[in-house]
């Protein structure tokens, strides 16, 4: 052994038969002695083990019959690791890791040069480590090393280090075996927009890190050993570690629970502090603090061993990956504080985010329209997860902080900018990815929303004026661009703009913020750009997102993606609703409400004339863009990608577009009034907001045209209606009166229906109804029920009680004259209904009515109505000769002398037909 020894340091051994034989000698040795406990033949156990260890590093042999029979060996000492000696244990776990990671280098180079030719040995050995478990054996390292570090030793910390080596060379070997490409759900997208092929991720990576995750997450020795394994020293186990870290936060939000210091608190939300010493989080911040130190090449007092990094660009990039993890993690849990991660110290809190800002604008000194370097970025990304913690009900302290840290809106532009729109520049600083969740420009995307979002008006200005909506349009844009043959040709080897969902959101909140302080011309009146933003919420692209495990993906990216995107677009309809002075753009009661108030548009104050202004000019411009992409039936059709209690925001957008014939006519090819979407929106299960909005756009349809009649009944929607006016909400009330009231606008198409569903009859109770708008709006439909022909006079005899009551009770005028209206169109066609109107009151009322409001300027609308429906009643002769009796006759002819010419039109015709015979 001595002599092998001294051969080997000395670097003798080279790939041969004889050295293969020394192998496979020594294992066998190793095998035959390694429970033996006479300490010379120990001795010599342990020197076969540090020689096998070199022979494995130095001469890179990887045969497969070394793996096996070394592999065999080691389960047998897991197997009794009770009784197994740190040392042993350590040269073990070491042999394993060197060969994996021998796995992993030459895979790496065969990726590197592109080949076609996977090394047999390389593959079989890693199959051979997949097939037969043995990330559980190192699991079992871990928790045995664990356990000894419990009890207060420190015999087995090094085999622990190895053990985190060998799981990462096994994951990171599994990877780049793999046949997939990595790449971010809109990078598929592209690619199968192009005809490339669209792969997922490898499962078998996913199930090492399962089974690492479980272990970590159930056992207690297990998190001790990694946590010990950032206090080891060498660089080498500190990168194991971290990416073992990462990898298991990403499968896990318990475990970013236990990274934190939080496992025991879960469940108490007044705790909301972690990150504390003694945690794995407070480790990787002083790991960030070692890392600037070398990037400062300062000298660092203190844990020497760790201040020697040769790469802390990588040990940096690595911790802030977890950090960022972590808050993903933390955001799902609804733990909403960055206190979380960073304590709820001020101090702390200050100098761990000095820390990372630093680290963000430390790469880039030469030229700020550089590229910026990875670690930069990742730290940009934690900083940026970290102000997603915060609610952001106000700002904090944490926000304040980071705003003052982070760089200027003029910087991160200059980052975002393409060097160049040749297709042979396409790899920019955004192509690379920081991790398997993480591209490039995630973290320098989330502060620019962030700045954009507390920055106000001026940091939105400041944006425009420096291009920054222009910039991010055009990280989309090279994804959608077509391409020629030749720049395929060119493309072929080349990586596409990387975003990921993350920063996909990102660029549309950061350019919904830009709307109003002048974007919305050169973003939303131009078809390229709005077409990108169609395609983002298209059935292939929220398909690809739904199976995205990252952050962004699934149920809830999906909803978060349809919500922005659906918030920018609808933003010249909500600037021209909310604009004041103007009218508003649809007859809803308090229809989407909630789109309103989240929206930039609804916030348009008087200094933005011009913005309207240009908005009001291009609208037409507008509409036909989102006709020519599509944008109606796409907007359907991502709704099945949403759960029901999520589609507030979309349908309020369809009821937006609905108010607009053009648009209304793409929505009902697109199936909006289909039968079941009708009995799902309008389901007493459906939240109250889409009720009223579906309500809405039945009642917009038929107002608009008697066209969409047909369409509005083939929906079956009646019994819904019927329901609708017996609703416990009054608002819900309210639009199925209006919405019944406009079914009868423009013809008598619905009469026969509304009768034989016994509609009517409630139509007229809401007469009565405890709220004043449902009565209004009741008025109004028992009006239309009347005015074309008497089909339903006999059921609408009963509500001339109702409507003389709200003629002379304390109502508003907007009731009164719907009230007169109606009363009015129960004459227009047939004298059968004049002896109750004037037995019940309600010619009296009229008249009361037009006497209580003559000479009262705001009163001039109730007026004129009153005057209108006298009118049709002097058609009849029992309502002529009761008005000519009347006490208020006087008033109506004095009004032959008022201002308003529809007054005197009015009041006019009243005393002639009084004078005919």
């Amino acid at each position: 052994m001595k002599i092998l020894t001294k051969l080997v340091a000395a670097k003798v051994p080279r790939p041969s038969a004889e050295t293969d034989e020394i192998i496979t000698t020594i294992i066998d040795f190793v095998a035959a002695t390694i429970s033996l406990t006479i300490s010379d033949v120990l001795a010599s156990t342990l020197q076969g083990l540090t020689i096998l260890k070199k022979l494995f590093d130095s001469c890179g042999m990887l045969h497969f019959q070394h793996w096996l029979s070394f592999i065999e060996l080691y389960s047998e000492i897991i197997q009794s690791i009770g009784n197994v000696t740190g040392r042993v244990l350590y040269e073990c776990t070491a042999c394993v890791s060197i060969m994996l990671y021998q796995v992993a280098s030459r895979l790496k180079i065969e990726a590197s040069v592109h080949s076609n030719e996977v090394d047999g040995n390389s593959k079989m050995i890693l199959n051979h480590a997949i097939e037969n478990d043995l990330v559980n054996l190192l699991c079992d390292c871990l928790a045995e090393s664990g356990t000894c570090l419990m009890s207060g030793s420190l015999d087995k910390l090094p085999a622990a280090c190895e053990a985190c080596k060998a799981i990462w060379a096994l994951i990171d070997a599994n990877e780049l075996s793999s046949t997939w490409k990595h790449s971010f759900p809109l990078q598929s997208l592209q690619n199968q927009l192009r005809q490339c092929d669209y792969i997922t991720l490898n499962t078998e990576t996913y199930g090492i890190i399962e089974i690492v995750t479980k272990s970590f997450v159930e056992s207690k020795p297990v998190q001790v050993a990694l946590f010990h394994c950032f206090h080891k020293g060498f660089e080498s186990a500190l990168h194991a570690s971290l990416q073992v870290t990462s990898r298991i936060c990403m499968s896990s939000s318990f475990a970013c629970h236990v990274i934190c210091g939080l496992e025991n608190s879960i469940e108490n939300t007044n705790n909301i502090e972690g990150g504390i010493d003694g945690t794995i989080i407070s480790d990787i911040f002083d790991l960030l603090s070692v890392g600037t130190s070398n990037l400062k090449k300062d000298k660092v007092e203190g844990r020497n061993q760790k201040c020697k990094l040769t790469n802390p660009q990588v040990i940096i990039l690595n911790s802030c990956i977890v950090l960022a993890t972590v808050a993903h993690h933390l955001i799902l849990a609804g733990k909403r504080s960055a206190a979380y991660i960073l304590t709820s110290s001020s101090k702390k809190q200050h100098d761990r985010l000095s820390i990372l800002a630093y680290i963000s604008s430390s790469g880039n000194k030469t030229s700020n329209s550089t590229p910026l370097e990875p670690y930069c970025a990742s730290a940009m990304l934690a900083l940026s997860s970290f102000v997603s913690l915060e609610d952001g009900g106000c700002a904090n302290f944490i926000i304040d902080t980071v705003l003052a840290l982070v760089p200027s809106i003029t910087t991160m532009q200059n980052h975002l900018r393409l060097e160049s729109p040749e297709v042979n520049a396409l790899i920019t600083n955004c192509n690379a990815l920081l991790s398997n969740w993480h591209g490039q420009c995630d973290g320098l995307i989330g502060l620019l929303e962030m700045r954009l979002k507390w920055g106000g008006p001026l940091a939105a200005k400041q944006a425009c004026s420096s291009g920054v909506p222009q910039h991010l349009i055009h990280l989309f844009s090279y994804g959608f661009r077509k391409y020629s043959v030749q720049e395929s040709e060119k493309l072929k080897n080349k990586v596409d703009v990387s975003l990921s969902p993350n920063a996909v959101m990102g660029i549309v909140s950061s350019i919904n913020y830009c709307l109003p302080a002048g974007a919305v011309y050169d973003i939303l009146f131009r078809k390229e750009s709005v077409k990108i933003f169609c395609d983002l919420i298209s059935d292939m692209h929220l398909k690809i997102l739904n199976d995205w495990n990252g952050p962004g993906g699934g149920k809830k990216g999906i909803m978060d993606l349809i919500n922005a995107v659906i918030d920018l677009l609808a933003f010249p309809f909500i600037a021209l609703q909310s604009a004041p002075g103007l009218p508003a753009t649809s007859a809803s009661i308090s229809s989407s409400h909630l789109l309103n108030i989240g929206s930039p548009g609804g916030h348009i104050g008087i200094e933005n004339k011009d913005l309207i202004k240009t908005i009001e000019k291009h609208l037409p411009q507008y509409l036909q863009i989102l006709l020519e992409v599509c944008l109606p039936t796409s907007v359907l059709r991502c709704l099945k990608y949403i759960e029901l209690k999520d589609c507030v925001c979309a349908i309020a957008f369809v009821a937006k577009m609905a108010s607009y014939r053009p648009l209304a006519i793409q929505l009902l090819e697109g199936g909006l009034l289909d039968p079941s979407n009708v009995s799902k929106f309008l389901d007493r299960s459906s939240p109250k907001e889409v009720t009223l909005d579906m309500l809405m756009i039945i009642s917009d349809l038929a107002r608009m045209s008697k066209d969409f009649y047909e369409v509005i009944n083939r929906a079956c929607l009646l019994d819904f209606l019927k329901n609708s006016l017996s609703h416990e909400d009054k608002d819900v009330r309210a639009k199925a009166c209006s919405a019944i009231g406009n079914m009868c606008r423009h013809s008598s198409y619905f009469y026969t229906s509304l009768s034989r569903n016994k509609i009517i009859s409630l139509i007229i109770e809401r007469c009565a109804d405890s709220d004043k708008r449902t009565r209004k709006f009741a008025c109004f439909a028992v009006g239309n029920a009347a005015y074309h022909n008497i089909t339903l006079y006999e059921e609408l005899r009963k509500c001339i009680p109702q409507l003389t009551r709200l003629l002379l009770s304390m109502e508003e005028d907007k009731t009164k004259s719907n009230a007169a209206g109606a009363l009015s169109n129960l004459v227009r066609n047939s004298t059968v209904l004049c002896g109750e109107i004037i037995s019940h009151g309600a010619l009296q009322g009229l008249l009361t009515l037009v006497n209580d409001c003559s000479g009262n300027g705001e009163k001039v609308t109730v007026l004129r109505t009153g005057l209108f429906a006298l009118s049709k009643m002097c058609d009849h002769l029992p309502c002529r000769q009761f008005i000519r009796s009347s006490e208020f006759f006087p008033v109506i002819v004095q009004l032959k002398s008022s201002s308003d010419p529809n007054i005197v039109a009015n009041a006019t015709a009243i005393i002639s037909k009084l004078s005919a015979v």
